[in-house]
């Protein structure tokens, strides 16, 4: 099979190949001897984070507090800009600019 390494160096892989590959996303890169060696990878960001996990010795109990406090919203802060949004649609703007426009049928 021949591929084209483009001048932005980007390489279009054959469909049989990546067929092959199992149709990976992500493939880790080897160069031997002047050869490129693909291998297909499977990111695996949740083990990661489970590992991190157990290194710190963090347990469910801990996850739930952690969480319980980020979604905590302090008397001072300012109402987020979603919030904001949502106002607006509902025709109580709190835009900085004065009320959302009436939206012509």
């Amino acid at each position: 099979m021949l591929a084209k390494l483009t001048t932005k160096n980007q390489l279009t892989l054959p469909k049989a190949a990546v067929e092959a590959a199992g149709n990976a996303e992500y493939f880790e890169v080897e160069v031997r001897s002047g050869q490129l060696l693909l291998t297909p990878v499977r990111i695996q960001r949740a083990d990661a984070v489970r590992a991190k996990l157990a290194e710190l010795d963090l347990g469910n109990d801990d996850l739930a507090a952690a969480v319980a406090w980020a979604r905590k919203l302090p008397a001072t802060a300012k109402p987020s800009r979603v919030a904001e949004v949502q106002g607006a649609y509902r025709g109580k703007a709190t835009r900085k600019h004065g009320p959302a426009k009436p939206r012509k049928p």
